[in-house]
Parts: C-alpha cells; sequence; structure tokens
C-alpha cells in the first residue's frame, strides 16, 4: 500500500488551513501585534528553564502557547518551547508561524548517537534527514531524505566556527516512534554513517521546502546508540550536566545564526 494512502495526495488542495486557523485566531485576539523575524524551536524543559534565568525576554502569549522574544536581539528573535516533542507537534507551530510571516527558523534538541565518537553533549549540524516519519510524507513526494536550508545551515556552520565550537555535521535519521527504533535499523544506519536520530529534522526540512521558507536543526547528543549496537545494553544519560551544556550550546549558536 503507498503512502500516503490517497491516490496523487501532493497534487490537492488542504481542506484545513493555517490561513483559516489564523484567521479564527485573529477573531477571537489570539494573535499579537509583534511578530519575530525569526523563531527557535526547543523541545526541553531544561533548555526552556536555562533561557528564562539566563537571558532577558518578553513573555508574549497568543494561539502558539507562549513566545518569549530575546531582549538581546532586539526582539528580532524568540523562541518557543514546552510543547512537547515529535514531528507532528512542531509541524503544528511551524505551519502557524509561517502563515504568521515568519520566515526562518532553527530547531534545537537533543539527539541519540549513532557512532561511537560522538558522545553526550557534542554538536551535530543536520545537512539531511532520513525521512522515517509521518509528517513529510503529507508534504513531498517519496525519497528518502528531507533537506534543510542551505543558506541558514551556512549561517550555524559559520556562528559554530566563530565561537570555535567543535561540531560534527552530516545526516540524522527522523522517526516519530522511539520505542521502535529497532537493532537491525541502527546497525544500517550505523555502517552507512548516519550520526544520530530524532524525531522532528526531516518534517521541519520538508515543511520548510513546501511553505518555501528557511529551516535549519542543530543538534546536541544526548545518548548513545551505538553503544547498545553490540552486547552492551542502552544507558541513559539525559540527566549528565553535558547534556544541559550541550543544549545550551545549541541555542546560543541559533541566536548567533538568526541575528542578523
Amino acid at each position: 500500500m503507498p503512502f500516503p494512502n490517497f491516490p496523487k495526495k501532493h497534487g490537492q488542495d488542504s481542506l484545513v488551513t493555517p490561513q483559516g486557523y489564523l484567521a479564527y485566531a485573529r477573531s477571537r485576539g489570539m494573535v499579537p501585534k509583534a511578530r519575530p523575524e525569526a523563531l527557535i524551536i526547543a523541545y526541553h524543559r531544561s533548555l526552556m528553564r536555562y533561557v528564562l534565568e539566563n537571558h532577558q525576554t518578553r513573555r508574549v502569549k497568543g494561539f502558539f502557547g507562549e513566545m518569549f522574544f530575546l531582549n538581546e536581539t532586539g526582539n528580532r528573535v524568540a523562541i518557543i518551547g514546552n510543547f512537547g516533542i515529535g514531528a507532528p507537534q512542531a509541524v503544528i507551530h511551524l505551519e502557524e508561524f509561517i502563515e504568521w510571516g515568519v520566515r526562518r527558523f532553527v530547531s534545537v534538541g537533543t539527539a541519540g548517537s549513532l557512532q561511537k565518537h560522538l558522545r553526550v553533549g557534542d554538536l551535530v549540524l543536520c545537512e539531511r534527514a532520513i525521512r522515517d516519519e509521518g509528517s513529510s510524507h503529507h508534504y513531498l513526494p517519496p525519497a528518502r531524505y528531507a533537506h534543510p536550508s542551505r543558506k541558514l545551515t551556512r549561517r550555524l556552520r559559520d556562528a559554530l566556527r566563530a565561537r570555535r565550537l567543535k561540531f560534527a555535521s552530516g545526516t540524522t535519521w527522523t522517526i516519530d516512534t522511539p520505542y521502535r527504533e529497532t537493532l537491525a535499523e541502527a546497525r544500517r544506519y550505523h555502517k552507512q554513517g548516519v550520526l544520530t536520530v530524532e524525531m522532528e529534522a526531516a518534517a521541519l526540512f520538508a515543511v520548510g521546502s513546501y511553505r518555501g521558507v528557511d529551516v535549519a536543526a542543530l543538534l546536541s547528543i544526548s545518548d548513545s546508540l551505538a553503544e547498545a549496537l553490540g552486547e552492551d545494553p542502552w544507558r541513559p544519560r539525559f540527566h549528565l550536566k553535558r547534556n544541559l551544556a550541550g543544549l545550551e550550546r545549541t541555542f546560543q549558536v541559533a541566536v548567533s545564526a538568526l541575528d542578523d
């Protein structure tokens, strides 16, 4: 059975649209007057706590829940988070912000390492994402990869180098069922040189391509699947201070790349 199930879906108009939702939100007074030029999409409560405790922000409520303008950028860049993880939630927010008029987005989050040389807290710049989730397939015809904005990815690379941060760049595996990442799949992607596994990048890149906006992703390693490809079990290490330190660096680099 093909996916999506409906034949020739990609040539069809949407029934429910972000335009329609934003019109509804405006009628309910849920759309703020001021909007950012660029947006950082975050997923982890620990990162949002760090931002609010260490950076001057302006809290705004609206159709998106909560958003925080970053004063250090002259309110040109904002961040959203605390809405959960996974492609479907991230895509909904991305679509609505695009309709609102935002054109540049950086997704910052964690990923599991598929290569032993990547340790907790290391940074990975996504150059392409394997489409093993569901959302991207409703935006783009079948293909193995979704790709980020070249321009914005280059800006992230320049910001990483300007800060003299060590990082890897390459392919990520996006899958929206973390408890069904099988050993056989992980071993195959490891052999192919895929660096990480996470839950959002491919879907966000697909929406960016479909809508004609700039979307990129920067990841911090939170745990290692590479260690579990042999006889050793998977060991969660989300509590390590290196994990939060890596997330903090992704945020700092994203601000530099977006605040132009």
